[in-house]
């Protein structure tokens, strides 16, 4: 019997909007610090400095290391599916395309996961309301970042061609990522972003040699630790939380909120303007998750059924 598809709660909305707003400071994070350090080395940098964040915050709590030697195998396929295969085909594509446009060609995660779920999965069915909700809330994301896609043709195709096999990894690993269930959401942060550091640690040291790089401005180097320690462990504490409450689909939706989360981010901190247009395309994105979330297409159909049964 197929078991009933997981919903967004209360308290999984919050925990995605939390985690679109961290996530849509990740690419303007790496923008800054893939300027200085090299991609392969500022991954590395992210996913180590993240894992010994997390390690010292639980201190072998919550089974920590008996859990890492019985499920090893399986943090390490997470650890390179979510961490060090998608990380870098991000940076490497923001070597030559900007923040905004790898963020929209990301935001396809949710297309990918929603495709992926349907094959893999028994309680995450494609439906109608989920493809309509998804291109809709993409469909708000383009218009959202317009400039930034006219900028895509002076862009090299394998530099917008990383992002967009970055979402499909992050659409595998969504639904890979359920297995962990059981596991405490800080375990499992923990055990990914420590097996993808040790996969990153020769790539960086072969192709990169770090220790011959000039050392970074201190800008880079707040940008590297606000990528690794807000965008990356504490944003993966709330990704596995929110994906053990509400199932692939739903968590993929966050790609969706990253794009907004940064424009509303420039316009608190930064001074830009918020313009009525961009509000307009906001309610546009809003509107494809509503979709997605399933609640007010349910409420107009017993709608309906009430009124045909009167």
């Amino acid at each position: 019997m197929t078991s009933s598809a997981p919903r967004l709660t209360t308290t999984s909305w919050s925990l995605l909007m939390l985690l679109g707003l961290i996530w849509g400071g990740s690419f303007f994070f790496a923008r800054i610090a893939v300027l200085e350090v090299p991609p392969f080395t500022l991954v590395l940098l992210r996913l180590s400095l993240a894992a010994l964040a997390l390690h010292i915050y639980l201190r072998g709590r919550f089974g920590l290391f008996a859990t890492l030697r019985s499920h090893w195998r399986e943090f390490a396929i997470m650890g390179f599916i979510n961490n060090a295969l998608p990380h870098t085909l991000i940076f490497f594509g923001q070597t030559e395309i900007g923040a905004g446009l790898a963020s929209i060609l990301n935001a396809t995660t949710p297309i990918w996961t929603v495709l992926i779920a349907n094959r893999w999965t028994a309680d995450e069915k494609l439906t109608t309301a989920k493809m309509v909700g998804c291109l809709t809330g993409l469909a708000g994301t383009a218009v959202l970042l317009g400039p930034a896609l006219m900028s895509a043709a002076h862009a090299p195709l394998w530099a917008l061609s990383l992002p967009v096999l970055a979402a499909i990894c992050y659409g595998v690993a969504g639904t890979f990522g359920k297995r962990f269930r059981q596991i405490p959401a800080p375990v499992t942060a923990t055990g990914q972003l420590t097996a993808s550091s040790l996969m990153m640690l020769p790539l960086a040291l072969l192709a990169d040699q770090p220790w011959t790089l000039p050392v970074p401005s201190t800008t880079a180097i707040l940008a590297i630790l606000g990528l690794a320690l807000i965008s990356t462990a504490f944003a993966y504490l709330l990704f596995f939380r929110i994906l053990t409450l509400a199932g692939a689909t739903n968590t993929s939706l966050v790609t969706l909120l990253v794009p907004p989360s940064a424009i509303l981010l420039g316009a608190l901190f930064l001074g830009e303007r918020l313009a009525l247009t961009d509000m307009v395309r906001l309610v546009l994105i809003a509107l494809g998750l509503l979709v997605l979330d399933g609640r007010i297409l349910e409420a107009t159909g017993r709608s309906r059924r009430s009124r045909h049964s009167s």
